[in-house]
């Protein structure tokens, strides 16, 4: 067994034969990524089985497959957004990530699931303990695409813990 690990999680984005896209998520203990399917729907997309990247000599990883269709949205994240604490002193969790993700309003794009997701760890009382990476995908209607045919978008986004800086780090 391994004193020093890592968590990780890749993806595969094909076009649909119709619309959207197939994804692919594999994971090596990496936090669940959510999709979100509009109107208030989030699934958790855990595939059954990652283990930790080098904590296990035998470490085995899953995949999980969905299809992502027009209108909706799927982000990804480290660790640092589940372990940021509320004013109680819980940590928002992943059962608190569905909850904030299923009450949002704005529309399911990108940008918006980015914009959101930061705004929630900034008002927090002391941000976030640790750092955090987002990414958004998300597909546009066939009615609002670009005309290059481009019908996804990503956005991305980092947070460093309240007071640090990146020349601050170890």
């Amino acid at each position: 067994m391994g004193t020093r690990f890592c968590t990780a999680v890749f993806g595969i984005l094909e076009s649909h034969e119709e619309e959207g896209f197939t994804v692919t998520v594999a994971t090596g203990g990496h936090p669940p990524a959510y999709h979100l399917r509009g109107q208030g729907v989030v699934e958790a997309v855990h595939p059954k089985g990652g283990m930790l990247i080098g904590a296990l000599e035998q470490a085995r990883f899953a995949s999980h497959t969905f299809h992502l269709a027009p209108g909706e949205g799927l982000l990804l994240y480290t660790d640092g957004l589940t372990e940021a604490r509320t004013a109680d002193g819980d940590m928002i969790g992943e059962k608190g990530v569905t909850g904030f993700l299923a009450a949002r309003t704005a529309p399911v794009s990108a940008a918006a699931i980015i914009e959101d997701t930061v705004a929630l760890i900034d008002n927090l009382p002391h941000g976030a303990g640790d750092d955090v990476a987002l990414l958004a995908l998300s597909v546009a209607h066939a009615d609002t695409a670009a005309t290059d045919g481009l019908t996804a978008t990503a956005t991305a986004h980092t947070i460093a813990p309240a007071g640090e800086t990146p020349e601050s780090r170890p």
